[in-house]
Protein backbone atom coordinates (compact mmCIF):
# COMPACT_ATOMS: atom_id res chain seq x y z
CA UNK A 1 0.00 0.00 0.00
CA UNK A 2 2.76 2.00 -0.19
CA UNK A 3 1.71 4.13 -3.18
CA UNK A 4 -1.19 5.27 -1.38
CA UNK A 5 0.36 6.70 1.87
CA UNK A 6 2.67 8.24 -1.00
CA UNK A 7 -0.31 9.54 -3.02
CA UNK A 8 -2.37 10.84 0.45
CA UNK A 9 1.02 12.20 1.45
CA UNK A 10 0.73 14.32 -1.36
CA UNK A 11 3.94 13.96 -3.11
CA UNK A 12 2.64 12.88 -6.07
CA UNK A 13 0.80 15.86 -6.31
CA UNK A 14 3.84 17.72 -7.63
CA UNK A 15 4.43 15.65 -10.43
CA UNK A 16 0.94 13.37 -11.68
CA UNK A 17 -0.27 16.41 -13.80
CA UNK A 18 -2.47 15.59 -16.67
CA UNK A 19 -5.80 14.20 -17.62
CA UNK A 20 -5.12 11.45 -15.25
CA UNK A 21 -4.25 13.92 -11.91
CA UNK A 22 -7.31 15.86 -13.18
CA UNK A 23 -9.77 12.82 -12.20
CA UNK A 24 -7.46 11.84 -9.39
CA UNK A 25 -7.36 14.96 -7.75
CA UNK A 26 -11.04 15.72 -7.86
CA UNK A 27 -11.81 12.13 -6.54
CA UNK A 28 -9.58 13.42 -3.75
CA UNK A 29 -10.23 16.78 -3.60
CA UNK A 30 -6.85 18.19 -4.39
CA UNK A 31 -5.15 19.97 -6.59
CA UNK A 32 -3.27 17.54 -8.98
CA UNK A 33 -3.44 18.84 -12.42
CA UNK A 34 -0.54 21.42 -12.16
CA UNK A 35 1.56 19.63 -15.68
CA UNK A 36 4.92 21.04 -13.05
CA UNK A 37 8.05 18.97 -13.98
CA UNK A 38 9.72 18.79 -10.67
CA UNK A 39 11.85 15.42 -11.80
CA UNK A 40 14.72 16.51 -9.82
CA UNK A 41 12.41 17.93 -6.80
CA UNK A 42 13.16 15.48 -3.62
CA UNK A 43 10.60 12.89 -3.41
CA UNK A 44 8.82 13.37 -7.03
CA UNK A 45 8.73 10.62 -9.09
CA UNK A 46 9.79 10.29 -12.77
CA UNK A 47 8.03 8.41 -15.77
CA UNK A 48 7.74 4.88 -14.88
CA UNK A 49 8.68 4.23 -11.37
CA UNK A 50 6.78 2.08 -9.60
CA UNK A 51 4.32 4.36 -6.98
CA UNK A 52 3.28 6.69 -10.39
CA UNK A 53 2.16 3.83 -12.38
CA UNK A 54 0.27 2.05 -9.64
CA UNK A 55 -1.74 5.49 -9.19
CA UNK A 56 -1.59 5.76 -13.12
CA UNK A 57 -3.31 1.91 -13.45
CA UNK A 58 -5.78 2.46 -10.30
CA UNK A 59 -6.94 5.75 -11.54
CA UNK A 60 -8.05 4.65 -15.40
CA UNK A 61 -9.09 1.47 -13.69
CA UNK A 62 -12.29 2.75 -12.64
CA UNK A 63 -12.58 5.40 -14.48
CA UNK A 64 -12.72 3.77 -17.35
CA UNK A 65 -14.70 0.86 -15.23
CA UNK A 66 -17.38 3.59 -15.01
CA UNK A 67 -17.24 4.74 -18.41
CA UNK A 68 -17.97 1.33 -20.12
CA UNK A 69 -20.67 0.46 -17.68
CA UNK A 70 -22.28 3.66 -19.17
CA UNK A 71 -21.95 3.23 -22.82
CA UNK A 72 -25.16 1.69 -23.55
CA UNK A 73 -26.59 4.31 -21.83
CA UNK A 74 -27.95 3.01 -18.51
CA UNK A 75 -25.61 1.88 -15.87
CA UNK A 76 -27.22 -1.29 -14.60
CA UNK A 77 -27.28 -2.86 -11.07
CA UNK A 78 -25.08 -5.67 -12.05
CA UNK A 79 -22.44 -3.51 -13.31
CA UNK A 80 -22.66 -1.88 -10.20
CA UNK A 81 -22.16 -4.65 -8.44
CA UNK A 82 -19.27 -6.19 -10.50
CA UNK A 83 -17.39 -3.33 -9.90
CA UNK A 84 -17.91 -3.17 -6.04
CA UNK A 85 -17.03 -6.75 -6.28
CA UNK A 86 -13.67 -5.90 -7.87
CA UNK A 87 -13.16 -3.41 -4.78
CA UNK A 88 -14.20 -5.63 -2.34
CA UNK A 89 -11.62 -8.46 -3.97
CA UNK A 90 -9.01 -5.47 -3.82
CA UNK A 91 -9.97 -5.07 0.02
CA UNK A 92 -9.53 -1.91 -0.46
CA UNK A 93 -9.84 0.40 2.78
CA UNK A 94 -12.64 2.35 3.63
CA UNK A 95 -10.92 5.75 1.76
CA UNK A 96 -9.55 4.03 -1.17
CA UNK A 97 -13.22 2.46 -1.69
CA UNK A 98 -14.51 6.04 -1.57
CA UNK A 99 -11.97 7.07 -3.79
CA UNK A 100 -12.72 4.20 -6.21
CA UNK A 101 -16.37 5.02 -6.16
CA UNK A 102 -15.92 8.63 -6.50
CA UNK A 103 -13.41 7.97 -9.94
CA UNK A 104 -16.32 5.17 -11.28
CA UNK A 105 -18.73 7.99 -10.93
CA UNK A 106 -16.44 10.31 -13.30
CA UNK A 107 -15.82 8.34 -15.86
CA UNK A 108 -19.78 8.16 -16.40
CA UNK A 109 -19.39 11.69 -17.05
CA UNK A 110 -20.85 13.04 -20.20
CA UNK A 111 -17.34 14.69 -21.51
CA UNK A 112 -15.49 11.95 -20.55
CA UNK A 113 -12.41 12.19 -21.93
CA UNK A 114 -11.57 8.34 -23.18
CA UNK A 115 -8.80 8.60 -25.85
CA UNK A 116 -6.83 11.25 -23.85
CA UNK A 117 -6.86 8.84 -20.27
CA UNK A 118 -5.85 6.09 -22.45
CA UNK A 119 -3.38 8.24 -23.89
CA UNK A 120 -1.71 9.11 -20.84
CA UNK A 121 -2.03 5.61 -19.24
CA UNK A 122 0.02 4.25 -22.04
CA UNK A 123 2.10 6.67 -21.53
CA UNK A 124 2.46 6.31 -17.86
CA UNK A 125 2.86 2.41 -17.93
CA UNK A 126 6.00 2.77 -20.33
CA UNK A 127 6.15 -0.68 -22.50
CA UNK A 128 4.56 -2.56 -19.76
CA UNK A 129 2.44 -4.52 -22.28
CA UNK A 130 1.56 -7.25 -19.37
CA UNK A 131 0.64 -4.48 -17.01
CA UNK A 132 -1.33 -3.23 -19.94
CA UNK A 133 -3.03 -6.85 -20.75
CA UNK A 134 -4.25 -7.16 -17.15
CA UNK A 135 -6.22 -3.70 -17.32
CA UNK A 136 -7.69 -4.34 -20.30
CA UNK A 137 -8.83 -8.06 -18.77
CA UNK A 138 -10.16 -6.25 -15.73
CA UNK A 139 -12.06 -3.82 -18.11
CA UNK A 140 -13.69 -6.88 -20.21
CA UNK A 141 -14.48 -9.13 -17.07
CA UNK A 142 -16.29 -6.40 -15.71
CA UNK A 143 -18.27 -5.35 -18.84
CA UNK A 144 -19.53 -9.02 -19.00
CA UNK A 145 -20.58 -9.05 -15.87
CA UNK A 146 -24.12 -8.79 -16.30
CA UNK A 147 -24.33 -11.48 -18.84
CA UNK A 148 -24.21 -10.04 -21.93
CA UNK A 149 -21.80 -7.63 -23.82
CA UNK A 150 -23.34 -4.84 -25.80
CA UNK A 151 -22.10 -3.76 -29.12
CA UNK A 152 -21.78 -0.14 -27.62
CA UNK A 153 -19.32 -1.66 -24.92
CA UNK A 154 -17.32 -3.64 -27.33
CA UNK A 155 -16.97 -1.27 -29.52
CA UNK A 156 -15.09 1.45 -26.65
CA UNK A 157 -13.16 -1.94 -25.60
CA UNK A 158 -11.74 -2.55 -29.02
CA UNK A 159 -11.26 1.46 -29.24
CA UNK A 160 -9.11 1.32 -25.62
CA UNK A 161 -7.22 -1.45 -26.73
CA UNK A 162 -6.01 -0.57 -30.40
CA UNK A 163 -4.85 2.60 -28.52
CA UNK A 164 -3.08 0.45 -26.50
CA UNK A 165 -1.37 -1.24 -28.97
CA UNK A 166 -3.38 -4.69 -29.25
CA UNK A 167 -4.84 -5.66 -33.02
CA UNK A 168 -7.88 -6.90 -33.19
CA UNK A 169 -7.07 -10.46 -33.51
CA UNK A 170 -4.89 -10.13 -29.29
CA UNK A 171 -8.10 -8.42 -28.51
CA UNK A 172 -10.41 -11.03 -29.53
CA UNK A 173 -8.32 -13.51 -27.90
CA UNK A 174 -9.10 -11.54 -24.54
CA UNK A 175 -12.45 -11.66 -24.91
CA UNK A 176 -12.61 -15.69 -25.49
CA UNK A 177 -9.73 -15.88 -22.81
CA UNK A 178 -12.88 -13.95 -20.44
CA UNK A 179 -15.59 -15.82 -21.67
CA UNK A 180 -13.75 -19.25 -21.00
CA UNK A 181 -12.44 -17.96 -17.33
CA UNK A 182 -15.56 -17.13 -16.26
CA UNK A 183 -16.68 -19.60 -13.33
CA UNK A 184 -18.38 -22.84 -14.50
CA UNK A 185 -22.21 -23.38 -13.51
CA UNK A 186 -21.04 -26.92 -11.74
CA UNK A 187 -17.77 -26.11 -10.53
CA UNK A 188 -15.24 -27.63 -13.12
CA UNK A 189 -14.11 -26.23 -15.75
CA UNK A 190 -15.08 -28.03 -19.13
CA UNK A 191 -12.60 -29.35 -21.66
CA UNK A 192 -13.59 -26.94 -23.55
CA UNK A 193 -13.18 -24.17 -21.64
CA UNK A 194 -9.68 -25.41 -20.73
CA UNK A 195 -8.87 -25.35 -24.29
CA UNK A 196 -9.86 -21.98 -24.69
CA UNK A 197 -8.49 -20.54 -21.55
CA UNK A 198 -4.79 -21.42 -23.04
CA UNK A 199 -6.17 -19.90 -26.44
CA UNK A 200 -5.07 -23.39 -28.24
CA UNK A 201 -7.23 -26.24 -29.99
CA UNK A 202 -7.78 -29.57 -29.04
CA UNK A 203 -5.67 -30.89 -31.42
CA UNK A 204 -2.12 -28.61 -30.31
CA UNK A 205 0.51 -31.04 -28.93
CA UNK A 206 1.20 -31.41 -25.40
CA UNK A 207 4.23 -29.10 -26.50
CA UNK A 208 2.35 -26.99 -27.81
CA UNK A 209 -0.36 -27.02 -24.93
CA UNK A 210 2.78 -26.65 -22.46
CA UNK A 211 4.05 -23.60 -24.01
CA UNK A 212 0.84 -21.75 -24.23
CA UNK A 213 0.14 -22.77 -20.14
CA UNK A 214 3.75 -21.13 -19.59
CA UNK A 215 3.57 -18.17 -21.73
CA UNK A 216 0.02 -16.98 -19.71
CA UNK A 217 1.21 -17.85 -16.66
CA UNK A 218 4.39 -15.45 -17.12
CA UNK A 219 1.95 -12.61 -18.74
CA UNK A 220 -0.65 -12.82 -15.05
CA UNK A 221 2.27 -13.82 -12.45
CA UNK A 222 1.73 -11.86 -9.59
CA UNK A 223 4.56 -10.81 -8.24
CA UNK A 224 5.86 -9.75 -12.10
CA UNK A 225 3.06 -7.37 -12.01
CA UNK A 226 3.12 -6.16 -8.71
CA UNK A 227 6.84 -5.10 -9.72
CA UNK A 228 5.62 -3.69 -12.95
CA UNK A 229 3.41 -1.39 -11.60
CA UNK A 230 -0.12 -3.20 -10.71
CA UNK A 231 -1.33 -1.43 -7.29
CA UNK A 232 -0.48 -4.42 -4.59
CA UNK A 233 -4.76 -4.45 -3.66
CA UNK A 234 -5.15 -6.23 -7.07
CA UNK A 235 -2.58 -8.84 -6.52
CA UNK A 236 -5.48 -11.33 -5.35
CA UNK A 237 -7.30 -10.47 -9.08
CA UNK A 238 -3.96 -11.46 -10.68
CA UNK A 239 -3.46 -14.62 -8.75
CA UNK A 240 -7.24 -15.18 -9.35
CA UNK A 241 -6.13 -15.51 -13.21
CA UNK A 242 -3.32 -17.64 -12.72
CA UNK A 243 -5.22 -20.32 -10.92
CA UNK A 244 -7.96 -20.32 -13.71
CA UNK A 245 -5.11 -20.77 -16.37
CA UNK A 246 -3.56 -23.75 -14.01
CA UNK A 247 -6.95 -25.41 -13.93
CA UNK A 248 -7.33 -25.61 -17.28
CA UNK A 249 -3.62 -26.59 -17.82
CA UNK A 250 -4.20 -29.60 -15.69
CA UNK A 251 -7.81 -30.18 -16.59
CA UNK A 252 -6.18 -30.63 -20.45
CA UNK A 253 -3.38 -33.34 -18.90
CA UNK A 254 -6.34 -35.06 -17.06
CA UNK A 255 -7.74 -35.57 -20.52
CA UNK A 256 -4.62 -36.75 -21.82
CA UNK A 257 -3.67 -39.13 -19.15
Amino acid sequence: MAWWGTLVGGTLGYMFGGPLGALLGAALGRNFDRGINLAGRQGAFDLGQQERVQAAFFTTTFTVMGHIAKADGTVTPKEIAAAEAIMARMQLNPQQRKTAIQLFNEGKQAGFPLLEIIDQFRHECHRRRNLVQMFLEIQITTAMADGQLHASEKNILFTIGEHLGFDRAALEHLFSFARASQPAAGGKLSLAKAYKVLGVGRDASDTEVKKAYRRLMNQHHPDKLIAKGLPEEMIKLATEKTQGIKEAYDRIRESRA
